[in-house]
């Protein structure tokens, strides 16, 4: 069971690094849409640092090895994706568009929050990585396809790398046979 002071210190540095990078985005000598980019990069890797962070707190030595091999299938499948697929980002500046990385990366880092220790703790991530996603079609960089990709590798590598630190209520897992391909997902209320 997590503590009233654990659940504090997880939603904290959440709270904290969501407010302070759009604090980032706010100065006035840039524009709007700089800040929102560059807000959007620190949160992409800021979320998955607080989900790592978070493995020490909790000295849940278990946690952090699920989140190594969470994060680096996501990054593995995400640049593998990105040059199989080489999709033109919308500016045209490169083939690099699908899918997403900054938005696989953050939602790999909120999902891994909420698979391992609750919904609860990961909202603030959760917003962050939305926000991501967001800064991602705003820098003209992704479409809402490339994110809505993005976003889900990276939900999908945590929660079906990563076990509850409590009791696993969601169960995911994958059904193969030579005429038949399934996903079964059951959640336990």
């Amino acid at each position: 069971m997590i503590s009233k002071n654990a659940s504090a210190i997880i939603l904290l540095p959440s709270s904290f690094l969501l407010s302070s990078s759009l604090l980032v985005a706010m100065p006035a000598h840039a524009s709007s849409s700089d800040n929102i980019d560059k807000a959007g990069d620190i949160l992409s890797f800021a979320i998955p640092a607080v989900a790592y962070g978070s493995t020490y707190y909790m000295d849940d030595k278990e946690g952090r090895e699920q989140f190594y091999y969470s994060f680096a299938t996501n990054v593995a499948a995400t640049y593998a994706l990105k040059s199989v697929i080489s999709k033109e980002r919308p500016d045209g500046s490169d083939d690099d568009s699908y899918p997403s990385g900054h938005t696989s990366r953050a939602f790999q880092g909120a999902s891994f929050i909420h698979k391992r220790y609750g919904l609860k703790y990961s909202v603030p991530a959760y917003i962050g990585a939305g926000f991501v996603a967001y800064s991602r079609i705003e820098a003209d960089e992704h479409d809402a396809v490339d994110v809505l990709a993005g976003a889900a590798l990276g939900m999908a590598s945590s929660m079906y790398l990563t076990k509850s630190y409590q009791d696993d209520q969601l169960h995911i897992a994958t059904n193969l046979s030579p005429d038949y391909y399934g996903l079964s997902v059951h959640y336990n209320f």
